[in-house]
């Protein structure tokens, strides 16, 4: 069941407002879900009930995504408001420092919230942030043609697309490397939300000059990469564990850039196993 919930964040213009729309499930130690870029907090839904007897589980459309709205005037989608966003989050829910888990972009958000001592743990799938130059403008060139696909495509197409096992392969197989799996109504609900998304362009654009290149000291770390990552090749997982030393890397075999419907049961099996 989704809520919202609204709390200040500071700027230079003063305090401003921010609305994100969350779902709240489970009992056990609160766990943070974040998504990627594009998509909605919906793509945790596979794993959600295999962790909830285990785990409180938060899932949140980040600013501009989702159900969220963007980011008032004077605050801009990059990882340092996301993350105070994130962290005013967690003050409102009073979850203290939550176990995150993050995919794509959502990865990159859980390692700086690590970095800053507002996580306890983070487990990301398949993070940004570790890419070469190249790498990046490949991925952000495919996800800026998934995005203007999914705004050019008309809703009776989409739906039609969505009831068949080839349908969702063409609508979705950059990020899944089982998309057949994906049920039509998910699959139409998530190129809504990418066609919709308010805060994407900004989002992305702030990412130009992202890498991650910090230790993530003190906490447990996991970073887990898909074996068919089309999208974020998995050569960057090695980077992630060069880059975080102690970090455990994960190997996920036959699942994509998005692996919680690929393979949920081996997802919510890492996820439980980071957030110790």
């Amino acid at each position: 069941m989704s809520a919202t919930v609204s709390f200040k964040v500071p700027s230079a213009h003063g305090p401003q407002t921010v609305t994100l729309s969350y779902a709240r499930v489970g009992t056990g130690e609160p766990l943070l879900l974040l998504h990627g870029i594009g998509h909605h907090r919906q793509a945790w839904d596979p794993v959600i009930h295999l962790i909830a007897s285990e785990r409180d589980v938060i899932s949140v459309d980040l600013p501009g995504f989702g159900a969220s709205p963007a980011l008032p005037d004077g605050l801009r989608h990059d990882l340092p408001t996301v993350n105070t966003a994130l962290g005013a989050l967690c003050e409102a829910l009073e979850i203290g420092r939550p176990h995150v888990a993050g995919n794509s972009l959502g990865g990159l958000l859980a390692l700086e919230l690590g970095r800053a001592g507002l996580a306890r743990s983070v487990t990301a799938l398949s993070p940004a942030g570790f890419w070469t130059e190249a790498e990046r403008r490949y991925a952000f060139g495919v996800l800026q043609a998934m995005r203007g696909i999914a705004q050019r495509t008309p809703l009776p197409l989409v739906e039609r697309l969505s009831r068949t096992a080839a349908g969702r392969t063409v609508l979705t197989s950059t990020i899944y490397a089982r998309p057949a799996r994906r049920s039509p109504e998910a699959v139409v609900a998530e190129t809504l939300a990418l066609a919709r998304a308010s805060g994407f362009e900004e989002t992305l654009r702030a990412g130009v000059d992202v890498r991650f290149a910090h230790d993530v000291p003190g906490i447990p770390v996991t970073v887990a990469w898909g074996s068919k990552d089309r999208l974020l090749v998995r050569r960057q997982g090695v980077r992630a564990k060069q880059t975080v030393p102690h970090a455990r890397l994960v190997r996920l075999p036959g699942c994509g850039h998005v692996p919680m419907n690929d393979d949920p049961a081996l997802v919510a099996r890492v996820l439980l196993d980071g957030s110790r």
